[in-house]
């Protein structure tokens, strides 16, 4: 069949087109509701698309991150070194029997403050006693054997001159009268000792300052062999502070000071105690060891204190502060604010326009919780402590002070 040849056309039979006709319009109905139904939903997407969008949270516009700024503040710094040190007492003396016998009294409280001559314990003196009465009669004794021994020699000397005795006997009485004479001396100084060992008996404090714990009790047996001391006294008011430092600090330190035309006998040194306070009270260098220690290079500085209220104690580890020089003025921040990369120290500030911005800088000595900035900065730049790792540079910021961020925090 050609490829234009029209169809066969169909034909309906009068009795198969009356039936249709007859029956109820289903199709108009459909096909009328399904229209309504394409132009409802035609309109909704017409009117739908006619209204603005609703923007997504991530659309929207983040407000500036809130940070803790700080305005940087010129001070007065003194250039420090730190070390570590131990306190020595300036005097420390360990308590010894001197004789041997039992413990009668023990005249102090442990840590109390003694004075020199204070009696602090006493040894049964008794038997002491009686060698120096023994003694004085033995001096007594070689008295009165002098006396008779003089006496002897002048009558052999009147004899001697009538020629009624020996020469030979003379002699001999003259080297008994001397003789006595020496016994004398040697029975005086046995007495001596003999008192000398009954002073011993009370033990007294040879220094002022604190004693510490009594290692025996009344009644222990003590004597000079006995390992262990009785009890320690240490002094308390002044007080060393010691610590060592390398030869090269201390060349370094010696070559600074005198630059600055300073005197290194007048360095100034400060004590920090164990709870990072600074000691009240502070020192000068007094003594700088002659020798060096040859494993760790180092010398051994001391530096006295006063210490009034006993609140330095001997053999403590304190903190150690040198400072030399005269004050300079330098921009001091928060260490909290300085930040390090690759291309070293720096920190962010917020400009004018209150965007973050960075800021390289050269650092200082450090004073506290405070670093000082050589270079970099001037004095009111508001440099951010708080909140840096929310902010990225020449980002818009807001910025307040620590007191603000304090009472806004508070319920």
């Amino acid at each position: 069949m050609p490829a234009h040849a029209a169809l066969p056309e169909r034909r309906i039979s009068p009795a198969r087109s009356s039936s249709l006709l007859r029956l109820p319009p289903l199709i108009s109905i459909s096909a009328r509701g399904f229209q309504g139904g394409v132009l409802s939903a035609a309109l909704a997407l017409a009117l739908t698309g006619c209204e603005p969008a609703t923007p997504t949270s991530a659309q929207r516009e983040m407000p500036p991150p809130s940070v803790i700024a700080v305005a940087a503040t010129t001070q007065s710094i003194e250039e420090e070194a730190r070390f570590v040190g131990r306190v020595v007492a300036v005097d420390r003396v360990d308590l010894r029997a001197r004789v041997e016998g039992f413990l009668k009294e023990r005249r102090f409280q442990e840590g109390q403050a003694v004075a020199v001559g204070d009696v602090l314990y006493v040894i049964e003196p008794d038997q002491y006693q009686s060698v120096v009465e023994q003694r004085e009669a033995d001096l007594e004794k070689a008295k009165a054997d002098s006396l008779n021994a003089a006496a002897q020699l002048a009558r052999g000397l009147e004899l001697l001159k009538q020629k009624n005795v020996a020469q030979s006997d003379v002699d001999k009485l003259q080297a008994a009268a001397v003789g006595a004479k020496a016994g004398i001396a040697q029975a005086q100084a046995a007495l001596n000792a003999a008192r000398l060992d009954l002073s011993y008996t009370k033990i007294l404090a040879p220094i002022s300052g604190r004693i510490g714990l009594s290692s025996l009790s009344v009644g222990s047996l003590v004597s000079p062999s006995s390992s262990d001391a009785l009890a320690t006294i240490v002094s308390s008011d002044p007080i060393y502070v010691q610590f060592p430092i390398t030869q090269r600090d201390l060349l370094d330190a010696r070559r600074r000071i005198a630059s600055k035309g300073g005197d290194p006998s007048k360095v100034v040194l400060q004590v920090r105690l164990p709870d990072g306070k600074l000691y009240e009270h502070s020192g000068h260098l007094d003594f700088v060891d002659v020798t060096t220690d040859r494993t760790t290079d180092s010398v051994t500085l001391r530096a006295e204190l006063p210490n009034p209220e006993g609140i330095l104690i001997d053999g403590q580890y304190v903190g150690v502060v040198l400072q030399s020089g005269e004050p300079e003025a330098a921009i001091l921040i928060s260490q909290s604010a300085l930040q390090v990369d690759q291309q070293g120290f720096y920190v962010l500030i917020v400009d004018a326009e209150s965007k973050a911005q960075i800021r390289r800088v050269k650092t200082g000595p450090a004073k506290g919780a405070e670093i000082a900035v050589t270079q970099g900065l001037s004095a009111g730049d508001l440099v951010i402590v708080e909140g840096i790792q929310s902010v990225i540079p020449g980002q818009p910021v807001k910025a307040v002070p620590p007191q603000q961020a304090e009472t806004e925090a508070q319920p």
